[in-house]
Order: C-alpha cells, then structure tokens, then sequence
C-alpha cells in the first residue's frame, strides 16, 4: 500500500511540474506575442524623437534613444535607454534605465528613473510607446517632489546653472 501511495505522490507531483512547465511555456509564448506586436506598432507608428528596438534576437531586452523635447534644457540632446522585460509583462513593468548620464531631478547618476508608471502606476495598458513617450515628457517636467537627484531638484529653479551641469553630464557620458 505504501509503494502504491508513493507512486501516486510521484505521479501527481510530475503532472503538476508538467502543468505548470506548460503554463510557463505559454505565458512565455503571450509576451513574446505581445512584444513582437508592440516592436510592429512602434515600427509604424513612431512616435517623434523617440525608438526602441530589441538588443540583437532577445525580445526582453531592448535598447532605446529618447531626444530631448523641443523647447527644454534637453533639447537638442539624445539619450540612450535599456529596457529589460520581466516574463510576466505586460502585469509589471520593464526595468527601463537610462544608460546615457543625465543630470535630471528624477533620474540617479546610474541612470535609475522615478517614474509613477515605472512603478507602483504600472498598468498592462502602458507599452512600450507610453514608456518612451513618458519618459521624453518627464525630461521637460520632472516632478521635483519625488527627486531622486536632490542637487537637481534644488538647481531645476536655476535653468542657467541646470542647462551647464546638464551638458557637462552628456559630454563626460559620450567622451569617446
């Protein structure tokens, strides 16, 4: 009786390992799905001063550049961004990183990004275009009461002295 109810264990164990391999499996197939449908609107639909695209043949990793909007310190200067997709997109957010420094209130010297819809905002409605479209919008309004450059936040007041450490960011970012 013992041999019969360790074979029934086993047996319910490796259908239950095979059930979720498979659903693993699919849920892998819907965000790949999704990714390549996200890739084919952004290749038709670009929005201006912002692209994406994956990193050679790895659809959850992607690389970005974001142009400074027109009319801001920003302007004029483009931005380089990773983004990294977690198995369970699009239920939570990519990790998005600027990977070009950027002298920014919400932006860290390594390039993290405090953003609401990065974060704890995160909806399955938001793709990859609202990521990138976001992002170029907060380069030109950041929200100074969630900083994660404090120096930046107090300076933003002081476009002058912002626009010069902005510049002297992307100049060491691309010295060559």
């Amino acid at each position: 009786m013992e041999q019969t109810s360790t074979h029934s264990t086993t047996n319910n164990e490796s259908l239950r390992k095979t059930q979720t391999n498979s659903r693993v499996i699919k849920d892998s197939n819907s965000v790949l799905n999704r990714l390549k449908n996200e890739l084919k609107q952004l290749m038709f639909s670009q929005p201006p001063g912002v692209s994406a695209f994956p990193d050679s043949d790895n659809l959850f990793s992607w690389v970005g550049s974001i142009m400074g909007p027109e009319g801001t310190i920003y302007e004029g200067l483009t931005y380089k961004i990773t983004m990294k997709f977690p198995s369970d997109y699009p239920f939570s957010a990519p990790s998005v990183q600027f990977q070009t420094r950027c002298y920014h209130p919400n932006i860290d010297e390594i390039g993290n990004i405090c953003l609401d819809i990065l974060k704890d905002k995160w909806s399955a409605i938001y793709n990859v275009t609202s990521i990138l479209v976001s992002l170029q919008s907060l380069l030109g309004e950041p929200n100074i009461d969630s900083p994660l450059n404090n120096e930046a936040a107090e300076l933003w007041a002081k476009p002058d002295v912002f626009k010069k450490q902005v510049i002297k960011w992307f100049k060491e970012s691309n010295k060559v």
